[in-house]
This record gives structure tokens, C-alpha cells and sequence, in this order.
């Protein structure tokens, strides 16, 4: 069964067991895609609004662009859990001559990336998210402006938790180039979103 047909009860008793996987990244992606989610309903609440008329564009522009976002991270929680298990498998191979222990290598080195690119996606889908929630915040409808700020401290807690996810698996990772653009790339995108979500979250609790 995937991860995202479990329910709630389901999923976090899976996840407190000790069963390795899900782990971090599936419950980060699982927190990406609840802020995104969050933007959305503000967003839903404030569209068609006479209130709000002059923001109705952006809201639209926000309904459909997060809606696209939240898919694509409900979708990386149970891709995580995958490219752990595949990481996994790899343990298991062979390695009894040398031509097992350079293919277990070189499957060891796949898996890794693959581990590595599905977290810095979460990193991207969960900045754009992000991003979204600012553009809402002071448009939308103040009754939900509480829900902006918690949508800013989920995203930010996914951000966050994708980046540990890809830090435990690039360590292991012999190509440099690929570490490189990977750490370089995802604290570009710690720079951008941590200050950016602090500002939604400090904003939302001095209107309160």
C-alpha cells in the first residue's frame, strides 16, 4: 500500500514502528505538502470575495499554483520511502567477487543520488510554496491569517528536514561535481526560504 492511501492513524503508526522507512523525508514532504495546502484554503477563502476584489487574480493564481505543488509533494512522500528502499537494497547484493563489489558499488552510488534528488525537490516545491504564502499574506482574508503563518512553519520545518535528507546521502556520494551543485544549490535555497519564512510567520503574529 502507498504511503499517501494510509490513514492519518495508519501512517504515524508506521512511522513511530521501526520499520526504517518513512522516515524524515516522507514526513517532511508530508509537511511541505500540508503548508502548501494551507495557502490554498486561504487562498479558496478569499477568492470570489467583494472584499477582496482586487486581489482576486492573485488568489486564482495562487489556488492553481499550489494546488500543483501540493500534488507534486504528496507524490514525493511515498518517491522518498522508494529511493530510501532502493538505497537499502543495495545491502543486499552479492559482493563476493570483484565484479559484485564494483556493480554493488555502482549501484550504491545511483541509489544515493536518487536519494539525494527527491528531498532537493521537496526543497523546490516547498520554497515556491513559500513564496506563494508572502504573496497572500496582507491580500487575503484576515479571518484566516492565522493559517498563512502556519503554512510558513511547515514549509520552512520541510525545508529544513529535506536538507538534512540531502546532506546524509551526498556524504556518501564520490562524484564531486554532483556534491557540489546538490550543497550549493540546497543552501541557496536555505538562504532564500528560512529568512523568508521567519518574516510570513513574525508578520502573522504582530497582526494577531
Amino acid at each position: 500500500m502507498k504511503l499517501t492511501d494510509m490513514t492519518i492513524p495508519a501512517f504515524a503508526e508506521l512511522l513511530g514502528s521501526d520499520a526504517p522507512a518513512p522516515g524524515g523525508g516522507s514526513s517532511a514532504a508530508l509537511s511541505g505538502a500540508l503548508g502548501a495546502a494551507l495557502t490554498t484554503m486561504v487562498a479558496a477563502l478569499t477568492a470570489g470575495k467583494e472584499k477582496y476584489q482586487e486581489h482576486e487574480a492573485l488568489m486564482q493564481e495562487i489556488l492553481t499554483a499550489g494546488a500543483a505543488l501540493r500534488v507534486q509533494l504528496v507524490d514525493v512522500i511515498d518517491r522518498d520511502t522508494e529511493a530510501f528502499n532502493a538505497v537499502s537494497a543495495v545491502f543486499t547484493m552479492p559482493r563476493d567477487t570483484d565484479e559484485q563489489k564494483e556493480a554493488r558499488k555502482a549501484a550504491m552510488q545511483a541509489a544515493l543520488k536518487g536519494a539525494t534528488k527527491t528531498p532537493y525537490e521537496m526543497m523546490e516545491c516547498s520554497l515556491k510554496a513559500l513564496e506563494l504564502t508572502e504573496k497572500a499574506l496582507g491580500r487575503s482574508n484576515t479571518n484566516a491569517l492565522s493559517d498563512l503563518g502556519v503554512a510558513a512553519l511547515s514549509l520552512k520545518a520541510a525545508i529544513q528536514g529535506a536538507w538534512l535528507n540531502v546532506l546524509i546521502n551526498i556524504g556518501g556520494i564520490r562524484d564531486e561535481a554532483f556534491v557540489t551543485e546538490y550543497r550549493t544549490n540546497g543552501e541557496a535555497i536555505l538562504a532564500k526560504a528560512l529568512p523568508l519564512a521567519d518574516k510570513i510567520y513574525e508578520t502573522v503574529v504582530s497582526e494577531l
